[in-house]
């Protein structure tokens, strides 16, 4: 008949004190077994000398065991890891040393899976059925296992602290508003959860959009990093091919400087190789004559030599010169002399355009400018003083109070010629150039005008060109007319304009904003808007029939 196996869990080979399958198994006295090293360890370390106990069934020795291993019960172990365990069921998972034991479980605990805030317990699956099966059991409440639970309990009344002291910030029990916390503020512990539970989502609230704003803000200087990687590469490129097409035209023109050097050295030493010839026909021909000669000369019969001598040719009249005069010609040197000093300008305009080139390259940058200001004090902090320029000023202008404060007149002001000044328009500019992030407060009366703008803007006449907001290289605000202008075009302000403006201007930025400088906050914006300004702005003031004072 064949035999039916025996279905053994892992919990009956497992060892007590590592909850593991057992190793090298020994057994005590009390019939309980343990690894070996398991066991020694515990008896070395936690117990005394001359007292040690079973883990197990605490039962006592009056002297260390001698241990021994356990034979049958190791092969047995072997035997089964090689054949294999049955499963421990769901319901006998153990507590160990890092879990919440069962207050229910006798003997050894399982683990708690969960806690009672009433019954201050910790149960685990099958003895917690009861708070699911049982009425009274319903208006319990039931939280993930928790060691601490006696922390819910009132020290001094021995009850649960069901309430919340907002006086003194603590929970409390319901005794405790009669004596120690009399007269407090004191709610129920619920009402105050809900509270603070409100207040919690609402900083969740708030972390979460700072969250969502800062991987916007990483996501938008990911997209800079490209771009600016995008750029650089491309530049490169662009400059690379620019500077090889500058090689090539330089390299043309040296081959054309030599062909033609070569073609006009072929052209005059031909010239020169002709005269030579010719002049070489002409030495021969006349060594042939003054050969005869000297033959006829030594002819010793007079008659015969005045016979021939009459017969003799005239000599003919010489092609050239009697002599070559060689002028000191410099040849081709003055052409060395032309390319060297096309270097030498080329070597001019390459050191100023790399000074350029230089500057821009170091001014590429990331704008990461500081968030404004969102109230008076923090608008101050980039405060910067402010001074009006007399060589600027229109004659209808006159300056006092340190050149701080400037008044329109019924007659002009004698200021002597200069360049810079407006001529026809009553406009003034300060004496300093800005560099922002920098804010001004202007204090005005009358019809004024406060503008930003360029420099460079046009000072003679009564053209567009010179009028603040009337150009694309200013931009003003209007104190009469609660508008803003810029290239001629206006734009309305909701709400009069204040008889006190403050400016903020961060130009890396290409942000100008005007605010009611009267306020404590900055809320009342008049006109709020990004503009790309070039740094060679400078702050500007136009007046007409008032005082306006920084």
């Amino acid at each position: 008949m064949e035999q039916q196996a025996v279905k053994l869990d892992r919990e009956t080979f497992s060892c007590s004190i590592c909850l593991d399958l057992l190793k090298d198994p020994v057994t005590t006295s009390c019939g309980h077994s343990y690894c070996m090293n398991c066991i020694t360890k515990f008896w070395d370390e936690g117990e005394k000398k001359e007292n040690y106990h079973c883990p197990q069934c605490s039962t006592t020795f009056t002297q260390k065991p001698d241990l021994q291993k356990n034979t049958m019960l190791a092969a047995l172990v072997e035997q089964l890891k090689k054949t294999g365990l049955q499963a421990a069921p769901a319901d006998h998972c153990y507590a160990g040393p890092e879990d919440v034991a069962c207050d229910s479980c006798t003997g050894r605990k399982l683990r708690a899976i969960k806690s009672c805030l009433v019954c201050l317990a910790s149960f685990c699956e099958k003895h917690l059925q009861p708070h699911f099966d049982s009425v009274a059991f319903k208006k319990h409440k039931l939280v993930e296992p928790s060691k601490n639970l006696q922390e819910n309990i009132c020290s001094k009344h021995d009850e649960v602290m069901k309430m919340f002291c907002r006086t003194d910030q603590k929970c409390i029990c319901y005794l405790c508003p009669v004596d120690e916390h009399k007269g407090h503020e004191t709610v129920s512990a619920a009402a105050e959860r809900t509270e603070r539970q409100r207040e919690l989502e609402e900083r969740r609230g708030n972390i979460q959009q700072r969250i969502q704003d800062r991987e916007k803000d990483v996501k938008l200087l990911q997209q800079e990093v490209e771009a600016i990687n995008r750029s650089a590469d491309k530049t490169v490129e662009d400059s690379e091919k620019i500077f090889t097409q500058l090689i090539r035209l330089l390299q043309k023109r040296s081959s054309e400087v030599k062909q033609q050097i070569r073609s006009q050295q072929e052209t005059v030493v031909s010239r020169v190789k002709d005269v030579q010839e010719k002049l070489e026909q002409e030495i021969t021909e006349l060594k042939r004559k003054d050969a005869e000669l000297e033959q006829l000369s030594h002819t010793q019969d007079h008659n015969q030599f005045l016979l021939k001598y009459p017969s003799l040719p005239a000599l003919s009249e010489s092609t050239h010169s009697s002599s070559i005069n060689i002028r000191p010609l410099r040849h081709f040197e003055d052409v060395t002399a032309a390319v060297s000093e096309l270097r030498d300008k080329l070597q001019d305009v390459l050191r100023d355009s790399w000074t350029n080139i230089s500057l821009m390259v170091t001014e590429v940058d990331v704008l990461l400018s500081e968030p404004e200001p969102k109230s008076r004090t923090g608008f101050l902090r980039y405060s910067c003083e402010i001074t009006l320029d007399p060589n600027t000023a229109n004659t209808w202008l006159r300056l006092s109070e340190g050149n701080r404060k400037v008044t329109w007149m019924n007659q002009h002001q004698s200021y002597s010629s200069h360049p810079d000044r407006f001529t026809d328009w009553s406009q003034i500019l300060s004496r300093e150039s800005l560099t922002g992030p920098c804010y001004w407060e202007v204090e005005w009366r009358g019809l004024v005008y406060v503008a930003v703008a360029y420099k460079s803007i046009s000072r003679v006449g009564w053209g567009n060109e010179c009028g603040f907001g009337n150009n694309d290289k200013s931009w003003a605000l209007y104190s009469y007319q609660s508008t803003f202008w810029h290239n001629n075009i206006p734009t309305s302000i909701s709400g009069p304009v204040s008889s006190r403006v403050g400016v903020y201007l961060d130009h890396r930025a290409g942000i100008l904003s005007f605010y009611n400088a009267t306020s404590q906050y900055a809320e009342y914006i008049y006109i709020y808007i990004y503009i790309y300004i070039y740094s060679d702005h400078i702050c500007i003031f136009y007046y007409t029939n008032r005082s306006f004072i920084l």
